[in-house]
């Protein structure tokens, strides 16, 4: 850790640990965006693992940090409610009729209907298939990056590689593929100027855009036989072929950014962390099946799902606190993926980790995240390619992160091929 980077964290950890815990809300996105966030759940974690903010802009919530408390909560859906008519899964309300939802914000039996749709897309027989299309596509991908200057990691690699995979999913037209992964960042990022969207309207006239694409393709794949394309099986499924038009574009919009951003940030996040510890990269280069427990490592330290919400359908304990019914409940994943009472040395990157798959990234019970297998593919499939090709790529600057509580990720990272 250089000097600034060093400082920075003092820095952070000193106002950690002066606010008072009756002051604190960890769900201020400036936290992520400045990557300040670690000393605050921490002292939350052997404080207060259950806390209460009061007063935010989100309202106030209750934050769940602790490992086995996360998964006590995301096992629970009677209890807790990812209901989108009283809340939804954000920290922000996101209150709509259940028919304008998609279905991760669905309790059975709805959601189990709608998830059951698109399955098949994520079963072994699918990846099977799709991992050499993958395969072909990371390696030339990688063949094209230039040698001897410096590059956007994320532009070149990261989304490319997602926005291909994304195009191939939806059958969506090849060459627009860069809009979808531009789909995810506007429905997360917040708008201020010079970021990601600069305003509330220019969010709404591209998100527009963008989601009519997927309206003609709903009336195009409707009026053919049912294949095997994301599109066509909510077109064709039982549970979803007389969806509103609001119902449709809701699970297109979940499938895009579950299918951009679980891998696009990670696979930016685990170079990071490789440079971030040149130990772990060496031990990598020297041994290629260590990728396999990398993998998980990657996603257990990256987090790129941040939280989940719910919503207390009943009275009950957490953690030894009275949770009210209609409270907000937030699962901080990014949290119980650095919990010491769970996780061995979880503030180190381990590339060798004994038990790697110990993390909370994916959630559980019946939101358990449908494509984590094909994320974890594309993760080693690149890493793997990766490996054949270039010694070592290094950061060359602090990347850029997203202004968002809900998705930890990258909009820019500087890097260079090393010879």
């Amino acid at each position: 850790m250089d000097i600034a980077a060093l400082e920075k964290a003092q820095d952070a950890r000193a106002k950690a640990f002066a606010t008072p815990l009756d002051q604190y809300d960890v769900a201020d996105p400036e936290l992520f965006r400045s990557d300040t966030l670690w000393p605050w759940f921490e002292r939350l974690r052997h404080e207060d693992p259950v806390h209460l903010c009061r007063d935010s802009r989100f309202g106030p919530y209750w934050s769940v940090t602790k490992h086995h408390d996360i998964i006590s909560v995301d096992s629970n859906h009677r209890v807790f409610s990812s209901d989108s008519e009283i809340g939804g899964i954000t920290i922000q309300d996101g209150r709509q009729p259940r028919e304008q939802s998609s279905f991760i914000a669905l309790d059975p039996p709805m959601h189990d209907a709608q998830r059951k749709v698109i399955m098949p897309m994520f079963a072994p027989e699918s990846l099977k298939i799709l991992e050499p299309l993958i395969r072909s596509r990371a390696a030339k991908i990688l063949d094209e990056l230039p040698r001897g200057e410096t590059f956007d990691f994320v532009d070149r690699v990261a989304i490319e590689l997602t926005s291909q995979m994304l195009a191939t999913l939806f059958d969506f037209p090849f060459e627009d593929r860069r809009i979808l992964p531009r789909c995810s960042d506007l429905i997360l990022a917040a708008p201020e100027p010079g970021g990601i969207v600069e305003s509330e309207e220019q969010r709404q006239v591209e998100l527009f855009q963008i989601l009519g694409k997927f309206v003609t393709l709903w009336n195009e794949r409707i009026a053919l036989p049912p294949t095997h394309d994301l599109v066509s099986m909510l077109a064709h499924g039982a549970a979803t072929r007389r969806d509103t038009p609001e119902g449709y574009l809701g699970n297109v919009i979940l499938l895009i950014v579950a299918g951009s951003d679980t891998t696009r940030h990670s696979i930016t996040g685990g170079l990071l962390a490789l440079n971030q510890h040149p130990a772990q990269y060496d031990k990598l280069r020297a041994d290629h099946s260590l990728i396999e427990s990398m993998v998980p490592e990657i996603i257990r330290w990256q987090s790129p799902v941040a939280h989940m919400r719910r919503t207390a359908m009943e009275d009950a304990t957490i953690g030894g606190k009275h949770i009210r019914k209609g409270d907000k409940v937030v699962m901080w994943y990014v949290s119980g993926n650095r919990d010491e009472d769970a996780i061995d040395r979880p503030d180190e990157f381990l590339i060798d980790r004994e038990r790697p798959r110990q993390h909370v990234s994916f959630g559980f019970g019946i939101h358990r995240c449908v494509g984590m297998r094909l994320a974890e593919m594309q993760l080693r499939i690149m890493w793997e390619e990766i490996l054949k090709r270039l010694s070592r790529i290094e950061v060359v600057d602090e990347p850029k992160r997203m202004n968002s509580n809900f998705v930890k990720g990258f909009e820019a990272m500087s890097v260079r091929i090393a010879d």
